[in-house]
């Protein structure tokens, strides 16, 4: 199936304020075809990389990532702030532009060895993703590959996270 995505998604102006051109992927999860295709890209982007589990940023990257997953036939790790799982957790703190977040993963989550790919739906600045690489890292995982559905061209996500494998399905310049 050859599909545009790009068309899927709905570019709102002005959210969630002046200034900011929103790319909502909620048309694009309302269609199930175009749903359908996008994680049939990553999986067939995936599937020859040796991956053994997919790790997710909450909240839209669970959307995408334990669709993967489960195509793939393989583990997902969701990835929460801080409070949001009930067993013993790994955290990592990184710095926002003001101030500082927090990313926590189970312990037993990742394993050493594990191949693992990080999905999310926004490569951006690519601070928390490239934070979830870190977590994943500190827990004796290694970054098979980063998968996007959008990728906002402009902001440096791309170069922050260099020294990894990163594929998106649509690129939009802000």
């Amino acid at each position: 199936m050859n599909m545009n995505l790009k068309e899927k998604i709905r570019v709102i102006d002005g959210f969630p304020k002046e200034g900011i051109s929103f790319k909502d992927i909620t048309t694009l999860l309302n269609d199930k075809d175009a749903y359908r295709h996008a994680v049939d890209l990553m999986v067939e982007d995936l599937k020859d990389k040796n991956v053994t589990a997919i790790a997710a940023p909450e909240a839209r990257g669970f959307l995408f990532g334990s669709a993967v997953a489960y195509a793939l036939g393989i583990r997902f790790i969701p990835v929460r702030k801080p409070g949001k799982l009930p067993g013993e957790v790994s955290d990592y703190s990184y710095d926002l532009e003001y101030g500082t977040d927090k990313l926590e993963v189970h312990k037993d989550a990742i394993q050493q060895g594990d191949r693992i790919a990080i999905v999310d739906d926004l490569l951006a600045t690519g601070g928390t993703v490239n934070a979830v690489a870190k977590l994943v890292e500190k827990n004796g995982g290694e970054i098979a590959a980063m998968e996007f559905v959008i990728e906002l061209t402009e902001l440096g996500g791309r170069e922050k996270n260099k020294n990894y494998y990163i594929n998106t399905l649509v690129e939009y310049e802000v």
